[in-house]
């Protein structure tokens, strides 16, 4: 048998990409508490594929923007996660409260672009702060 041969059978194969931001993305509304309808908003899909994605049965595409936009909420919620050290009932009560920075309820503001763009710059400079 070639060494080549061998490599190949010895490698452990890779998730794609696609299942993993996937499976992170679903992991990071649970988490905070998403509903589908939000979770649609947030990524600009529509509710089935949303159910669908939630179940099993639909990936991200790295092509389209819902792929970007779940980067940018997985992002979110890790550093939520980093600022509250772990405490998911925290951090749910800050995505749930009127944040006086943002001027909005960070839940309501992600479903926009902006208002996910804004809420994770700030959680960002907040946790540089730490």
């Amino acid at each position: 048998m070639n060494r080549l041969a061998t490599r190949s059978v010895e490698r452990p194969e890779r998730p794609e990409q696609r299942d993993v931001l996937s499976k992170a993305v679903v992991r990071s509304a649970e988490r905070l508490g998403l509903t589908g309808r939000e979770l649609a908003a947030t990524l600009g899909l529509s509710p089935a594929s949303v159910s669908r994605l939630m179940r099993g049965d639909y990936t991200l595409d790295p092509k389209h923007k819902s792929w970007e936009l779940a980067t940018l909420l997985v992002r979110l919620v890790r550093g939520l996660d980093t600022i509250t050290a772990d405490d998911e009932q925290a951090a749910r009560a800050w995505f749930d409260h009127y944040n006086e920075h943002l001027q909005a309820v960070p839940r309501e503001h992600v479903a926009s672009v902006e208002g996910l763009v804004d809420t994770l710059a700030y959680v960002d400079a907040f946790r540089a702060r730490i």
